[in-house]
């Protein structure tokens, strides 16, 4: 269990890793600042301190032995100089209230350091040592360990999601939630900390020019790469909708970076502004009386099929779709305009 992640560089680490790093190690969060050598110990919900271009060695904890307290948050002490953090559990150490690596860690206080390799490498748990005073430190079991942004990590668990803040179709309980983000983790409501033009004809649509309109609000998912082609396909990224990087104050989590799908196609200006989207549907189920039926629900656009290059592209209102009527199907890759 825990996660031990060494940053000894001045880039920061995307909001996604440190929010996983918090949701799955909930007890506490122990750092050691590598430009002053000095350790803080935290609550794991405080991640965002290492929000920063600060390097650093932080440990977030999950408890299998001893008690969650702010004692039992790592790093240990071996003596006066040197600490020790340990990702992984040690059978034999610890106890309900004391936890295995700080045991671990007295041991080694009695062992010359020459030795402590020879130790520490006995099983396939991750450790770090960092001498406060030499402003050193030493991984063990370095094969295990995974390098991501010239950053390491003691576990891959924590790496590959994606946070995207969407506005529109794919909010919680609208329909493109319910096609695309059901198997996603919802984190937080929030607005996008600038302000952006956002307008809605028939689909909704948010402008980069930042500083006009309003702060738009937002749910912040936490998705895979798979899920995130997939949106990119209904956004039909980078040709219609083109993904970027803003910063969302967020309800549950602070400040984070997320994805966020602009639209510089659409004239703004002269039309009147929106801060929020809520689906209201025009229909219910029993409107579909037939397949015959639909084409009153689908309105033109002036867009192209990615698939077939028909001109015969519309927006399904009800579906939140893109429907081509020379495939007969709906489409989710790219489109482009006719003009």
């Amino acid at each position: 269990m825990c996660i031990i992640i060494v940053k000894d560089n001045d880039k920061t680490i995307e909001s996604s890793i440190l929010i996983k790093s918090s949701l799955i190690n909930p007890d506490g969060l122990g750092v050691i600042w590598l430009d002053d050598w000095t350790i803080d110990r935290y609550e794991s919900d405080d991640y965002e301190i290492l929000n920063t271009s600060r390097p650093f060695i932080a440990h977030f904890r999950y408890a299998t032995v001893g008690k969650v307290c702010i004692e039992n948050t790592h790093p240990f002490n071996i003596n006066n100089e040197e600490v020790l953090m340990q990702n992984g559990s040690l059978k034999g150490l610890g106890s309900k209230d004391v936890v295995d690596g700080d045991e671990l860690a007295k041991i080694l206080g009695h062992v010359p350091k020459e030795y402590w390799a020879k130790i520490l490498e006995l099983t396939d748990n991750r450790f770090l040592t960092a001498n406060l005073l030499e402003k050193t430190y030493d991984i063990y079991n370095a094969d295990k360990w995974i390098e991501n942004d010239q950053s390491f990590y003691s576990k891959e668990n924590v790496l590959g999601g994606h946070l995207v803040a969407v506005y529109g179709t794919l909010k919680k309980g609208h329909s493109n939630f319910n096609n695309y983000l059901t198997q996603s983790n919802f984190l937080s409501s929030g607005v996008t900390l600038e302000k952006y033009p956002f307008i809605i004809e028939g689909l909704p649509y948010v402008s980069s020019d930042e500083g006009n309109g309003f702060n738009v609000e937002v749910d912040v998912m936490l998705v895979d790469d798979d899920e995130l082609f997939e949106l990119d396909c209904l956004e039909s990224h980078p040709n219609w909708y083109e993904r970027k990087q803003v910063k969302i104050h967020t309800e549950d989590f602070g400040v984070v970076t997320a994805w966020l799908y602009f639209n510089d196609t659409v004239e703004y200006n002269g039309k009147e502004l929106q801060s929020t989207y809520t689906e209201e549907s025009k229909y219910s189920y029993n409107d579909w009386d037939s397949w015959n039926s639909r084409d009153e629900y689908i309105e033109d656009t002036t867009e192209c099929c990615g698939e077939c290059g028909s001109s015969k592209l519309g927006f399904d209102d009800y579906e939140a779709k893109k429907y081509c009527w020379e495939c007969d199907a709906y489409t989710y890759g790219e489109t482009y305009y006719k003009y």
